[in-house]
């Protein structure tokens, strides 16, 4: 993963070398998530800027990657996990060995039409990228179906389009900054936005009755982790001990001795799998990996950190995850540091377990769902907004140290695996565990006392404390004449607790301004439920709060 800018909409008469020296300041401010390399493409209508972190083919992938003829440019920040079956079935003169380049080759051989219309669905990834055809003048603009890439957009002064990785690059540059959607294209030549990824599971009734055998729902997700392992980096496991994690832990184990890159018939360049956990001293989280590793054989890495450590480091954390989300803050923290550990160690890539959650309903919230179609409704709900939550925390907080975490709970395949099935197959409650298909399709891969372990959210397993902490230290931060005025002082998304405050607040310091404040949801949530969920309980009005021991009758040590 890495960073692109681009600057488009370029007239006769712009000074270019001027431009090109601001393209790359402001790119600079997202270097974190490329520190390997530089690249500048420049045209009589664009600028393109990469910062390139090297994942795949670092020898030869230097981007914007360029055709043979020159006439295209593209920037990339992403993967794409069938590289390899697209670059067989293609044509196309290949200039590099990166997984990217075949963005370039399913554009140039259907054109800009088609390839909107079939080449980007049959992409299996995670990507944001800017595409320029030089011969027609045109560029395209697209991000992944589910957002796991950033990725920004806006107008400068003179009405140039600007687009970036981190939303830091474009302030104080476009007034009207806002997230580029997830699973659109923009095309220059219609100067619209068009949805280039639409699935028939959206709709309940199109999933009603089917049911996914244990056997297909794990070998789906077996499949998936292996698809990931493309690396030619050194890799490891986010292993927090909670059931997504460790099932990625105990898939990625299993492939861990051969290279993925040429089918399994070699043996991996880095055959010990590392895994990586962090909690407060005696946190559920480090004792629960340790357990996990151990069962798995992996070489584990339990750092401890302080309240205070987390504290410092808040600041700096809210600039790099460009959110004031109360919850996204809580969990990013941790991980921010965990990753700076794991960039000391010279790790570049890791899997992590987000989007099983939204996928097979998670949440403790869940066990309050009304109806089967209400539980489908709500995952619907829930991975259309994966982008503003869990996958931008992930992204930016192992960004920051230019570690890529990839999601192999959300590869696209898999999805629609998970998302096909009737969710009367998912649904918990009366006595039935939360994603209890998963846990029963995965019979005997992990001990029972990590495969059955109740859903702990990141930012509870790492220390009950440390969410206690953090309200406690925003009672004296933010005083009580501020958070009476918090209306008049944020009108937008007026944060209903000191800690929301105390966030806000921060977060303003570095994104000013209304087009910043409303890059971020809001609305009101308990343990991670999308407001329109807290209908479901009578109880849930009057205790939302974003953690999960906010659900009292289901989690074993809810809050009083």
């Amino acid at each position: 993963m890495c960073a692109i800018f681009g600057m488009f909409d370029l007239q006769p008469g712009d000074d270019l070398a001027a431009l090109r020296r601001q393209a790359l300041e402001l790119s600079q401010r997202q270097r974190h998530r490329g520190p390997d390399w530089s690249g500048v493409f420049v045209d009589a209508g664009v600028i393109l800027v990469h910062e390139r972190l090297a994942i795949v083919d670092p020898a030869s992938g230097a981007q914007p990657l360029r055709s043979r003829d020159g006439a295209l440019a593209l920037a990339v920040n992403g993967e794409i996990y069938n590289h390899r079956e697209l670059r067989g079935a293609s044509t196309y003169d290949f200039t590099t060995g990166s997984d990217c380049e075949v963005i370039n080759a399913l554009y140039r051989e259907h054109g800009a039409a088609e390839f909107i219309e079939h080449g980007l669905p049959r992409l299996n990834g995670i990507f944001a990228f800017a595409l320029w055809d030089g011969a027609a003048q045109r560029y395209l603009i697209a991000r992944d179906p589910i957002g796991v890439c950033p990725l920004y957009w806006g107008h400068d002064a003179h009405g140039r389009l600007c687009v970036a990785s981190e939303m830091k690059a474009l302030v104080g540059v476009c007034a009207d900054v806002a997230p580029f959607p997830p699973g659109y294209v923009y095309d220059s030549v219609s100067g619209e936005l068009q949805c280039y990824y639409a699935k028939s599971w959206r709709d309940y009734t199109h999933t009603r009755g089917h049911e996914v055998a244990a056997p297909v729902l794990r070998q789906a997700f077996e499949q998936a982790v292996h698809r990931q392992l493309m690396t030619d980096v050194p890799y490891g496991v986010l292993l927090s001990g909670g059931l997504d994690s460790s099932l990625v832990a105990a898939c990625a184990a299993q492939f861990a001795r051969e290279r993925v890159e040429d089918d399994d018939r070699s043996e991996a360049w880095w055959p010990r799998l590392h895994s990586f956990a962090i909690g407060l001293d005696g946190s559920p989280d480090l004792a629960a990996a340790q357990i996990a590793a151990d069962a798995l054989g992996t070489v584990h890495h339990g750092f401890v950190y302080t309240f205070w450590e987390g504290l410092d480091a808040l600041p700096e954390v809210i600039r790099h995850i460009e959110t004031y989300d109360v919850t996204t803050i809580r969990a990013a923290t941790p991980m921010y540091l965990l990753a700076r550990r794991i960039k000391a160690m010279g790790v570049k890539m890791v899997l992590s377990g987000e989007g099983s959650d939204e996928l097979f309903g998670g949440y403790l919230y869940f066990h309050k769902a009304p109806s089967a179609e209400a539980f489908h409704e709500e995952t619907v709900r829930k991975l259309d907004a994966l982008h503003s939550y869990d996958c931008l925390r992930a992204n930016k907080a192992m960004m920051a140290w230019g570690v890529e975490a990839r999601v192999p709970f959300l590869d696209l395949e898999f999805i629609d695996v998970a998302m096909g099935m009737d969710a009367t197959y998912k649904m918990a409650g009366q006595g039935r565990i939360e994603k209890a298909v998963l846990r029963e399709a995965f019979a005997g891969a992990l001990p029972d006392a990590i495969l059955w372990r109740q859903k702990e959210q990141f930012s509870d397993g790492v220390g009950y404390g440390w969410i206690d902490g953090l309200k406690a230290h925003a009672e004296q931060a933010v005083s009580d004449r501020e958070f009476a005025a918090a209306a008049a002082r944020y009108p937008f998304n007026t944060p209903a607790t000191k800690e929301a405050y105390f966030y806000r607040r921060i977060f303003e310091q570095h994104f000013p301004g209304e087009a910043c404040a409303a890059t971020v949801p809001g609305g009101k949530s308990i343990a991670c439920s999308s407001p329109a969920a807290l209908a479901w309980d009578p109880s849930f009005a009057n205790a939302a709060d974003p953690s999960g021991r906010a659900v009292k009758g289901v989690h074993d040590h809810a809050l009083a």
